[in-house]
């Protein structure tokens, strides 16, 4: 029997209540499951690192807090740097929360049996519309009018306005496809892979004589890709926040 390595990405009904005049009138699924957790796991990483930085953490750090430090840590020190340390703590919760809830989509996807809510471009097409929205209505709070003038590069002729500002506008507004794809393309080739490798195995090991020795290749390739995954999931979900810092940036400081 084949299966689709594309299998992994259907949206399955957990929990549904139909009549006979729609489909579904209210419906769980597994990605509603999983993005679910996801916050959950959020919220708890949150209740945990925050009281250390209340001074409320252990004398003796123990191994988790110190996991936990480190990548507050971190995200704290880029969205310093990619804004400022005075704008940039305004908004770094809402970067950090951004942060985690991609790692954690990402990781919780490469668990057997689970579901990667990332890789379906409706997810990520959302939280970069979230980003971009949000990101805008601050520039304009903050500079009113002066705020389109991020669509005329600075020392431009003025007679050149006709066609510069056209293009920066589709530019401007081709972060949102950028932003969304790059996540959702990343997570799905990644995943699709592993499936394809996996069948590839599953297929020579249950053929008979040496062919089934032969499988232990492709295990062998599938643990160091399974490792590849891992760093592109954590790497995806830096990405994202270090571009949404530097849209940030962009509105408050108009550059």
């Amino acid at each position: 029997m084949f299966f689709s390595p594309l299998e992994q990405f259907t949206i399955i009904p957990l929990i549904y209540i139909s009549n006979d005049n729609f489909s579904y009138l209210f419906s769980i699924t597994n990605s509603t499951l999983f993005t679910f957790i996801s916050l959950v796991l959020v919220c708890f990483y949150l209740r945990l690192v925050i009281p250390i930085y209340d001074g409320r953490g252990f004398f003796v750090p123990s191994n988790i807090q110190i996991i936990f430090e480190n990548l507050y840590v971190a995200i704290l020190g880029m969205v310093n740097d990619n804004v400022n340390k005075k704008e940039g703590s305004k908004y770094f919760i809402f970067v950090f929360s951004l942060f985690l809830f991609i790692f954690i989509s990402n990781l919780s996807g490469l668990i057997p049996y689970s579901f990667t809510i990332t890789s379906h471009l409706i997810v990520t097409i959302a939280l970069s519309l979230t980003v971009f929205v949000g990101v805008n209505i601050i520039g304009i709070r903050k500079h009113g009018i002066e705020w389109f003038g991020l669509f005329m590069p600075p020392g431009a002729p003025l007679g050149l306005a006709v066609l510069l500002v056209p293009i920066e506008f589709i530019l401007y507004f081709f972060r949102i496809i950028s932003l969304s794809v790059r996540l959702f393309a990343n997570m799905m080739a990644g995943h699709t892979l592993l499936k394809v490798i996996v069948g590839f195995s599953w297929t020579i090991a249950t053929a008979s004589g040496l062919m089934f020795l032969a499988h232990l290749g492709p295990i062998v390739i599938l643990f160091g890709l399974v490792g590849l995954e891992l760093g592109v999931a954590c790497l995806q979900a830096y990405v994202f926040s270090i571009l949404t810092c530097i849209y940030l940036n962009d509105c408050l400081y108009l550059h």
